[in-house]
């Protein structure tokens, strides 16, 4: 999928449901950031593994509070959840929302959006490398980290925004 596609039909309407502060450059880049690395916006469903949706989501559970759960249970994203939900049509319950990862694009964006909001540190400034990585790695835990690549998507993620921007 073409990164303009994905911001278009994925990431801005996302974005319009949950609050305005949330859309920002630095967001938008990071999600598409994220996008990249996890399935470059070709695959709904992890090969080989339990993650749903271009950004990759677990259903987790609530001893771990990783992936879908961790978003449901926690203090910063569990409101904006349940509005995501009611405007996805989407029951607010973790199955119910990682079962609908993979088929609704919009409501991975926002859980996307969401885990990165559940981060108590600030997004990092567009470009800063270092400092995308290492949100990357404390909010997604990959299982299999690639960072060689990372600075390669960044860059295409941050050109896609921009060009969106102008």
């Amino acid at each position: 999928m073409v990164l303009n596609d994905v911001i278009e039909h994925a990431i801005a309407p996302a974005l319009a449901i949950l609050p305005p502060q949330m859309d920002t450059p630095e967001a938008r880049v990071m999600m598409l950031s994220i996008g990249l690395q996890e399935s470059r916006f070709t695959a709904r469903q992890q090969i080989g593994g339990p993650a749903r949706g271009f950004w990759q989501c677990e259903q987790g559970t609530a001893k771990t509070r990783g992936g879908v759960w961790g978003f449901y249970l926690h203090p910063a994203s569990r409101y904006w959840l349940s509005i995501l939900c009611r405007a996805r049509d989407v029951a607010f319950d973790p199955a119910a929302i990682y079962g609908a990862l993979d088929k609704d694009d919009v409501l991975a964006a926002g859980v996307a959006r969401l885990g990165l909001f559940t981060d108590p540190k600030a997004l990092p400034p567009v470009g800063d490398v270092a400092g995308s990585w290492a949100l990357y790695l404390r909010v997604w835990r990959p299982g299999k980290p690639k960072p060689d690549t990372w600075p390669a998507l960044h860059a295409q993620a941050a050109a896609a925004v921009q060009a969106v921007l102008q």
